[in-house]
């Protein structure tokens, strides 16, 4: 059964969703960013995916004591990333009981590390890759390379990633529909479950990804359509189970 991520982005301490990566275009959803892990633990969510923005752009975490406090407060699973650039801070982070860690800017950067932190933390780390029309782009959206996002997915195959999660970033925060095409081109591309991201606006968003399942989609991030209400996660979680019983 597809799995919905309920996305907690950190920046200065505090729950915000982004616009297309823009900063400058935060909107603060809690101040409390433990209190919303709760909360949406008590959903029904079964993982969490949590991003330290300020990380993502110092190229070093900067919500530590935060994600420390979110990992104790909930028994759900939980998948970091942002501003991950050493093996030590990998380390860090499983040390403190983070299930997955998510690798972008530096995968890109030192594509070695990636097999590197999959043969040291097996079935513990992502491949992020967040894509602006179709390349990859880096240092927390930044800067847009000349890499081809299924290109890029593609040179990791086989070293046991536990996932690779495709972010489309014009559609990050704007709850304007999912990129099902490219999301299906990176599915038919890779062995790897893949996980969705951005643009996610309503429960027609979910079931135009459900037929991604069976060619390797594993679930779909998202926050604002969670945070606006447009999308109700306990009414979405009994969509899947009803579907799944049905099937």
């Amino acid at each position: 059964m597809m799995t919905i991520y309920p996305a907690i982005d950190l920046k200065d301490g505090q729950c915000v969703r982004l616009m297309q990566g823009d900063m400058a275009r935060a909107t603060v959803y809690g101040i409390d960013p433990v209190a919303v892990a709760r909360h949406w633990e008590a959903q029904g969510a079964r993982w969490l995916h949590v991003v330290d923005l300020d990380g993502a752009f110092a190229k070093t975490p900067r919500n530590r004591e935060v994600i420390a406090a979110i990992v104790k407060a909930v028994s759900v699973p939980v998948q970091v990333g942002g501003g991950i650039r050493s093996m030590e801070t990998v380390q860090y982070y499983v040390d403190l009981g983070v299930e997955r860690l998510v690798l972008g800017t530096w995968a890109l950067r030192e594509p070695e590390v990636v097999k590197k932190a999959c043969d040291r933390f097996p079935g513990r780390i992502a491949l992020g890759i967040d894509a602006r029309d179709g390349f990859v782009a880096v240092e927390g959206w930044t800067e847009t390379t000349r890499q081809e996002a299924v290109a890029f997915a593609r040179r990791f195959e086989g070293l046991g990633l536990s996932a690779v999660i495709y972010t489309d970033i014009r559609r990050d925060g704007m709850q304007s529909g999912v990129n099902v095409e490219a999301t299906r081109r990176l599915c038919a591309a890779v062995s790897t479950p893949v996980i969705a991201s951005g643009g996610v606006a309503s429960w027609d968003d979910i079931e135009a990804l459900l037929p991604l399942v069976p060619l390797g989609l594993d679930g779909v991030i998202t926050g604002r359509a969670l945070y606006t209400g447009t999308l109700n996660l306990k009414e979405a979680l009994q969509r899947l189970e009803s579907l799944k019983a049905d099937s």
